[in-house]
């Protein structure tokens, strides 16, 4: 069982969760109808290390033919018509939203951007109370639904 902490406070930010070998495929299931929001990928209570770059910045794509995913578990994002591939950091541990309930979001929705929630697209977009920003909420209508913490600035304690 793990327990991840603000590296700045040492605040708790979860609660004891049990680690998975990978972070599940996006869940196929339906949208829900009100948020438009996907399934979890993380089932409550478990956090996997996702080894891929995810999330902000985004830096053309070596190989302009290639018409797949920008990072794990999302979608294809063009800037200009240059095919984009997340250079965002790596080993960020993925965790069920609700798994981080005191993380707030950044003030006058800073990273927010999305159309039905914050897609995760522009970087850290939830603090710890204590200011600190910890992790990349991504909970729009077009993506995934999954939090990640930023493992440069949260660090897991066994509490046993």
């Amino acid at each position: 069982m793990t327990v991840f902490l603000c590296k700045k406070c040492g605040g708790t930010l979860t609660p004891d969760l049990r680690p998975l070998p990978t972070v599940p495929p996006a869940p196929d299931d339906e949208r829900d109808t009100s948020s438009g929001r996907a399934p979890a990928t993380m089932p409550h209570g478990h956090y996997a290390i996702e080894p891929e770059p995810w999330g902000a910045p985004y830096v053309p794509h070596p190989d302009q033919e290639y018409d797949g995913p920008t990072q794990p578990r999302g979608l294809g994002l063009s800037d200009a018509g240059v095919a984009m591939i997340s250079a965002g950091p790596r080993h960020n541990i993925v965790i069920h939203p609700e798994d981080a309930p005191g993380l707030r979001p950044l003030p006058n929705g800073e990273n927010g951007v999305g159309c039905c929630g914050p897609s995760g697209g522009s970087g850290l977009n939830r603090a710890c109370p204590c200011g600190a920003r910890v992790a990349t909420l991504a909970a729009d209508c077009m993506g995934p639904y999954e939090l990640h913490l930023d493992a440069k600035r949260v660090h897991g304690h066994d509490p046993s």
